[in-house]
């Protein structure tokens, strides 16, 4: 097994699953840290890394359990329409070619978990719009428990979607398994950094929950068989935060007195 794990095309394969699992692991990061913000301070990075933890468990029981998740992939069910076909689904063209847009267990819990992202970050903008973001809330374990349960499905979506692209990088189940452990280790010691800075700034966490939108969004077609090239999809998030932190910068530079120079003239 060391021999197999210490090959140059092992070696390869787990710094470059590594780095994936821990780009897709930002819109996890940045969930974790809109619900754990929520909590009382002395709460928050307890949740925050019982939420990673929790992630980490997750997909390597997925992994362990990965003959049976490939098995996933087959149509249970039929809606009598068709999507554009990316070819990126197997096991669904005898669906598609009839007509039909056959759904898979997995389909179906990309769609769940991209409307379950579109209507919790929708929410969340909606309360902090309206200021209901600072209503007296549920305290104390029952508020940690309602944000463990939400980290956990959410976790679930994530973890599904991580290990299928695991999946087409490598066969090598131990290089997956240690690029999910290590991942996890590197988001463990960003996760605070991160949750720190979004809860700063209100035009940050906007930001995120934004970024979390297109994250359902994409979800939810990913589901409907029509692939989205992540790519894309974080040079879009990439550049509206180089755009945000600009104007951040800006923002600081421009002190009271400034600011009322410029309103009298």
């Amino acid at each position: 097994m060391l021999d197999v794990l210490l090959t140059p095309e092992a070696l390869f394969a787990l710094l470059t699953l590594t780095l994936l699992e821990i780009v897709l692991g930002i819109d996890n990061i940045v969930f974790i840290s809109i619900i754990t913000g929520k909590l009382p301070a002395e709460q928050q990075n307890r949740a925050r890394i019982t939420g990673l933890v929790l992630a980490m468990v997750m997909r390597l029981g997925l992994l362990m359990a990965i003959g049976f998740i490939l098995r996933l992939d087959k149509p249970i069910i039929e809606l009598p329409f068709a999507m554009p076909s990316t070819g990126s689904h197997s096991g669904e063209g005898a669906a598609e070619a009839s007509g039909n847009l056959g759904l898979s267990v997995k389909d179906l819990l990309l769609l769940a978990g991209g409307l379950f992202l579109l209507a919790k970050s929708v929410s969340e903008i909606h309360g902090k719009i309206e200021g209901a973001d600072h209503a007296p809330g549920a305290k104390g374990k029952s508020a940690m428990s309602a944000a463990i349960v939400q980290i956990i499905l959410v976790d679930l979506v994530f973890s599904f979607d991580s290990i299928l692209t695991a999946v087409g990088l490598t066969d090598i189940v131990p290089v997956m398994m240690i690029a999910v452990v290590l991942s996890l280790i590197v988001m463990l010691i960003f996760s605070g950094g991160i949750a720190r800075f979004i809860n700063k700034h209100p035009t940050f966490q906007i930001l995120a929950l934004s970024f979390l939108i297109l994250i359902g969004f994409t979800l939810i077609v990913e589901g409907l068989h029509v692939h989205v090239a992540k790519g894309y999809v974080y040079f879009s998030v990439a550049f509206a935060l180089a755009i945000e932190i600009v104007n951040l910068r800006i923002r600081k530079k421009s002190n009271p007195v400034q600011l009322r120079e410029r309103a009298e003239d």
